[in-house]
């Protein structure tokens, strides 16, 4: 055994981090895939496995050097969080409008539930200022606030062990402040009888329904009002939100162009909501008795997907497809939602387009559009590295508010997801795409996850012990459990029962009020859906001001 530690010890400080790296990953996420009555640690057994590795490593004499840990875990969580910003960037602010209100103020619940917990502990358990603060800080797993607490001791005049104090009660509370938020998913989906899957679907169907489905309807001229104007007078092009996407023309089924006039007899083809449907037959006349369908005729229908760079932020009016190629599109396809191509509708990478045209016209149309399937499965990395670029100066970048002590930063967990949502809502700059394949996406999202897991669970593993049987350490971690559990059960009770919010949004509403990105990858092992990471994004940028922002008003109420 002695021989195998110094030939370990003996490695490059690389080899020896990713050697242990790989193991704590492997046997994590294999730890992880058992179940127990259908409920499994997931994502959350990487850190598990690291806690156990650190503390054989230091058992057994093993050593790494913390700076390439530093390092790998900082990357891991870039990573992490920038993929997911890419995401859920499209739908981000869709969401905000819709939910963000409801979800920032149980956000804001819970913050401060955990700050009257945190001071009941102080104040009625007698433990020390210093500690508390350590507590707070490392049962809400959020880094920024330990550092935020460190520096209002200093401007209080505290002494260099009261100062050093936080760290300590940071790292015994930390590991329970990641399990907790696991424990209280866990629970909610218990007692409420939750099926992750039939939420998924929920939500899934909630935001379809928040969105006009849209409907054809084949309608035959019949008022005279309607005959002699050009389509694009009578909003019949997508710009009330009807689309005409076939003409029937003394039997000859045709394109109609925006300055075709109608006339008695013709039938036309209307795409849209239903009730503009409804409302634009009772203008032009009647319910026709035929059905307009591409069989039998020189016209077709086709999918085209837009991936060619020259288009991307052009307004479909722009392109004056009718004109120029003799094709209408009906129907744009963006993310799963079915738009109506209006006019001033800009296109994105990734649109489909649904195009009725002759088949020599509709390969035009593809050709201007790109159409390349091989285009939506690779990964552009200079746009990658160029948002985490974004990403990590934003976090960077102090803003000083009067009164703190210290300023504020997103720092690396929130300027990279910040950077990616903006990119990603954006689109486009130039050449540069901000699309990223959903399995690169995962996969990316994935490496970054159990990286940082592994790390965090083999650098706390060491003390972990430790810190268990000396000292006030099982004292320490029973307050953080009181500071991670409380908050987390009331407000996701109160979230469910009163609220009535979806539970794959409240798993992403506890992890970013927790600002916990592993708590965000076990929510998202759930099912597929967005919802955990929408959440999540919705109010982690509040949850990061305010976590910062409450040590500092504790030392100045309490020291």
């Amino acid at each position: 055994m002695t021989l195998l530690i110094d030939l370990f010890n003996g490695l490059p400080d690389i080899a020896r981090i990713m050697l242990m790296l790989s193991v704590v990953a492997a046997s994590g996420l294999a730890l992880g895939q058992i179940k127990v009555r259908g409920v499994g640690l997931g994502i959350g057994g990487v850190l598990f496995a690291g806690i156990a590795a650190g503390h054989v490593a230091k058992a057994l004499g093993l050593t790494f050097d913390h700076h390439v840990l530093h390092f790998m875990r900082e990357f891991g969580l870039i990573l992490f969080v920038y993929t997911i910003g890419v995401q859920v960037g499209p739908g981000f602010f869709a969401a905000l409008k819709k939910s963000g209100l409801t979800l920032n103020l149980l956000a804001a619940s819970l913050v401060g539930l955990g700050v009257l917990v945190a001071v009941a502990i102080h104040e009625i358990g007698g433990v020390p200022l210093p500690a508390v603060l350590g507590i707070f800080s490392g049962a809400v797993t959020n880094t920024p606030s330990l550092g935020a607490a460190q520096e209002m001791l200093r401007e209080v005049g505290a002494s260099a062990a009261e100062i050093n104090t936080p760290s300590l009660g940071y790292a015994v509370a930390y590991p329970f402040g990641i399990v907790g938020i696991l424990i209280t998913m866990g629970l909610i989906r218990v007692v409420f009888r939750i099926d992750p899957a039939a939420e998924a679907e929920a939500f899934e169907r909630k935001r379809r329904a928040q969105v006009e489905t849209l409907e054809t309807l084949d309608v035959a001229v019949r008022n005279r009002s309607a005959m002699g104007l050009p389509l694009r007078d009578m909003a019949l092009f997508g710009d009330q939100g009807v689309m005409i996407s076939r003409l029937l023309r003394e039997g000859r089924l045709q394109v109609p162009h925006p300055d075709t006039c109608l006339r008695a007899g013709d039938v036309v083809h209307l795409v849209g909501p239903r009730v503009k449907l409804e409302a634009t037959k009772r203008l032009l006349g009647e319910a026709a008795e035929v059905t307009l369908t591409t069989k039998g005729t020189d016209m077709r229908w086709d999918r085209l997907v837009v991936t060619n760079e020259h288009v991307l932020g052009k307004a479909i009016g722009q392109l004056d497809l009718a004109d120029a190629y003799d094709v209408v599109v009906s129907r744009v396809n963006r993310a799963g939602v079915e738009l109506v191509p209006s006019p001033a509708l800009h296109l994105q990478f990734g649109d489909i387009l649904t195009a009725i045209g002759k088949p020599s016209d509709l390969q035009r149309v593809a050709a201007l559009m790109g159409n390349s399937a091989r285009r939506l499965q690779q990964v552009e990395f200079v746009p990658v590295f160029i948002g985490i670029l974004l990403g990590v100066l934003l976090g960077s970048i102090p803003f000083y508010i009067p009164g703190m002590p210290a300023p504020l930063k997103l720092g690396l967990a929130g300027g990279p997801l910040v950077a990616a949502i903006l990119l990603a809502r954006i689109g486009h700059i130039g050449p540069l795409v901000w699309f990223m394949p959903p399995a690169a996406n995962m996969a990316l999202r994935e490496i970054g996850i159990v990286l940082f897991l592994a790390v965090v669970g083999l650098m706390s593993g060491d003390r972990f012990v430790e810190t268990l049987v000396h000292g006030d350490g099982l004292l320490w971690i029973g307050c953080g459990m009181l500071v991670t559990l409380i908050p987390l059960l009331v407000v996701g009770v109160i979230a469910r029962a009163f609220a009535r919010q979806n539970y794959l949004t409240i798993c992403g509403l506890l992890s970013g009020s927790m600002t916990d990105p592993p708590a965000l990858a076990f929510a998202n092992a759930m099912s597929a859906s967005e919802a955990p990471a929408l959440a999540y994004a919705t109010v982690y940028p509040m949850v990061m001001f305010l976590r910062i922002l409450a040590p500092q008003l504790i030392v100045l109420f309490l020291w």
